[in-house]
């Protein structure tokens, strides 16, 4: 959901207020879509956060940069080499488009200043981020050749062009009667799309805002609307136009009521009214919201490896479905040993010629059924009679290797259940580093194991009970592990959902007997952090530290225990967020 050009007007003069005349001291890409310019103003450090992800591309103020991978990729060092230690000249918009465009004074060769700039495309999935010195394209995020685009390629060394201008009205710069009389003459559109067709910038949030502050309806069709209403239409428009060039004006975020971000806009809207709207003193504010409410920073490799064990888990459980059938395959080996052994008594009564089949009373029915056993017409009787004993063999063999590769598959399934559910918990690159090293080891992903020095060992999430003891959550197997084994003392409480794949939960009480709120805090964490998460009546076993052991040679994360009692429990939304807040 990211901002329209009418709303990117007041962010590029927010922007400009804060960097201006800073200078570029660190430049870092956390991840394939973003782009962190830390700048240096007098007596403090800026961070400019520039994303151009699908869901939600924006350029903004952000308090906390996120970490950095060990190495830099390409377009970051590219960056670096032109842009570190510039001076921030300013930043504008291009008319009333989604083009940023930060202008950079550099130290050249022989002392000249050279002026580059770092220009930011936010058009949904075309968004980009450009670095451009006289007219020519240095280097682009996001690189677009002839078989991506015949009308505009961005290749280092092409030109840069601006999109071609709208055949559309400024509101800053047109006088409003201008536009109302380019509105009339939209007869047959409705009030909303009028105004998209009329005015620069303008986008559905924007229009629709601008018919309900008329006091019409944004479907209203423009041959109905009388003198009276494009008066309304114009006094709303002036009252735009007002806010958008308003110091300290209120940015506004709409969210429905499963957290989905439904708007954002540079001024608040009124439109909505059965929704959740969020005021804010600033846009870099709302928009680090509407960023975190979108998801829009993605850890690298995070989504990689998520598809990885969703394949992985497939396999497995496709594995698990076809030894299952081979299972019951091998129950019929009993059958094939009757056969033989009523074949043997009867051979001897037989003729030297082999019917295709043969009926004979079964010497092992009470009641003298019959049993009809198939034969191999080219084979002798005694051979049929070992060909039936080698099949029986066979299957009796076969059953108990299929049940040992049916055990450790389950076991495979719960162990890759337990790395899908650390995806979902990690939030910082050292936890990803965790997983992606536990995935090697363990064969899953063939890559080579490198050790990075400057990725700082991951750590578990820490909360605090109401009566103040600390709860220590992992976030991956090794996590689990380290907490379990090296972090806890022997009398330290520890949790984990029933046969559900979660993370290991620590009370540090160190012998003593946690509160009975305390034990439930911790039981709703193991539940959040499980894949039980949104489940009721959950069961969760606890049990001393020192009740915990690691079979030799198990996977990370697996453990067995004793002494443990349980709690059925079903979190509590209100005492569940209370707890996270204190992390």
């Amino acid at each position: 959901m990211s901002l329209d050009g009418i709303s990117m007007y007041p962010l590029s003069l927010e922007i400009d207020q804060a960097i201006n005349g800073g200078r570029v001291d660190k430049i870092n890409q956390p991840n394939k879509q973003s782009i962190i310019l830390s700048i240096r103003q007098p007596g403090k450090n800026l961070l400019l956060h520039i994303s151009i992800n699908p869901q939600n591309p924006a350029v903004h103020i952000i308090d906390q940069a996120p970490d950095n991978p060990p190495e830099p990729p390409m377009f970051c060092m590219v960056l670096r080499k032109h842009l570190e230690t510039a001076r921030i000249a300013g930043i504008h918009q291009h008319g009333l488009d989604r083009i940023l465009i930060i202008t950079m004074d550099v130290l050249a060769a022989g002392g000249q200043i050279a002026s580059k700039s770092l220009v930011v495309e936010l058009m949904g999935k075309y968004s980009n981020v450009i670095l451009v010195q006289d007219n020519i394209i240095i280097d682009a995020l996001r690189k677009v050749g002839t078989n991506s685009s015949r009308i505009r390629t961005v290749l280092p060394g092409d030109s840069y062009q601006l999109p071609p201008e709208q055949d559309k009205l400024n509101i800053l710069n047109t006088p409003t009667e201008e536009i109302i009389s380019a509105i009339k003459h939209q007869e047959e559109q409705k009030l909303s799309k009028a105004l998209l067709a009329v005015c620069l910038g303008f986008g559905p949030v924007t229009a629709k805002e601008v018919a309900y502050s008329a006091g019409l309806s944004a479907n209203q069709l423009i041959s109905e609307l009388e003198d009276c209403d494009f008066s309304s239409v114009a006094h709303s428009l002036n009252e735009l136009k007002e806010t958008m060039t308003m110091a300290n004006q209120s940015a506004c975020l709409v969210m429905d009521s499963n957290k989905k971000l439904l708007a954002t806009a540079a001024f608040p809207l009124h439109y909505y009214t059965n929704e959740t709207v969020i005021l804010f003193d600033s846009i870099s504010k709302m928009l680090a919201k509407a960023s975190e409410l979108s998801g829009s920073y993605q850890l690298p490799d995070r989504d990689r490896f998520k598809k990885l064990i969703k394949n992985e888990l497939h396999r497995a459980e496709n594995k698990v479905s076809k030894l299952k059938e081979d299972i019951a395959s091998a129950d019929n080996a009993e059958s094939y040993r009757i056969k033989a052994d009523n074949l043997m008594t009867y051979q001897y009564q037989l003729k030297d010629r082999v019917d295709k089949s043969i009926t004979v009373p079964d010497i092992y029915s009470e009641t003298g059924e019959k049993i009809t056993i198939e034969l191999d017409q080219r084979l002798s009787v005694s051979e049929n009679v070992q060909a039936y004993y080698k099949r029986y063999d066979k299957l009796k063999r076969g059953r108990s290797l299929l049940e040992e590769q049916l055990t450790k598959c389950l076991e495979d399934i719960k162990y890759l259940a337990s790395i899908d559910a650390s995806l979902e918990s990690s939030t910082t690159i050292a936890e990803i580093n965790d997983i992606k090293a536990e995935l090697i080891t363990s064969g899953i992903l063939r890559e080579s194991l490198k050790k990075h020095a400057s990725i700082k060992q991951s750590q578990p999430f820490k909360f605090t009970a109401p009566d103040g003891t600390q709860i220590l959550v992992g976030k991956n197997n090794y996590q689990n592990d380290r907490l379990t084994f090296k972090v806890s003392n022997p009398g330290d409480i520890w949790l984990h959902t029933q046969e559900i794949p979660g993370s290991h939960v620590i009370i540090r009480c160190d012998g003593e007997a946690p509160s009975e709120e305390t034990l439930l805090s911790a039981a709703y964490l193991a539940v959040h952090f499980s894949h039980a998460a949104s489940s009721s009546k959950v069961p969760v076993d606890y049990t001393r530290c020192r009740f915990v052991k690691k079979p030799s040679g198990a996977k990370p994360g697996f453990v067995i225990f004793t002494n443990q009692s349980t709690l059925y429990v079903t979190p509590e939304e209100a005492k569940l967020q209370s707890l996270l807040t204190q992390s």
